[in-house]
């Protein structure tokens, strides 16, 4: 769970089954981030119903602040459920963008390491030999 959280509702009434529904979903995106990040990421949800021509009326925006930057994902669907659904899905790919970015990559160096040293053609040739 993230430990600094916040829910806004603009022109809409958040009940307490949605504001439970959007901690479990996008305060459980925790799990998703990096252990240095994790510790001091700050989320933000802003759940806004919107008059538009089409149907997409509910809009979830969800702006997470993290060490190396802020991701800001933003989504619109016929009910306020949808929305959250959707910039869960959003968030996880940017997410996962994120770590590619911003990681070490000193573990994928040393398994790979461990891998080739290892590995069945390389100890076919040690015995050939």
């Amino acid at each position: 769970m993230l430990q600094k959280f916040e829910i806004q509702a603009v022109h809409t009434k958040v009940d307490i089954a949605l504001k439970k529904y959007v901690t479990r979903k996008i305060g459980g995106i925790d799990k998703y981030l990096s252990r240095h990040d994790r510790d001091s990421a700050h989320g933000e949800v802003i759940l806004k119903e919107v008059k538009s021509k089409d149907n997409n009326n509910f809009v979830c925006e969800v702006t997470l602040h993290l060490p190396h930057g802020t991701i800001n994902v933003r989504e619109a669907a016929l009910n306020m459920y949808a929305s959250v659904d959707i910039v869960e899905t959003k968030l996880k790919q940017q997410i996962k963008k994120h770590k590619e970015q911003h990681e070490n990559g000193k573990l994928h160096r040393r398994l790979r390491a461990r891998f080739t040293r290892n590995s069945p053609l390389q100890l076919e040739q040690s015995d050939a030999v």
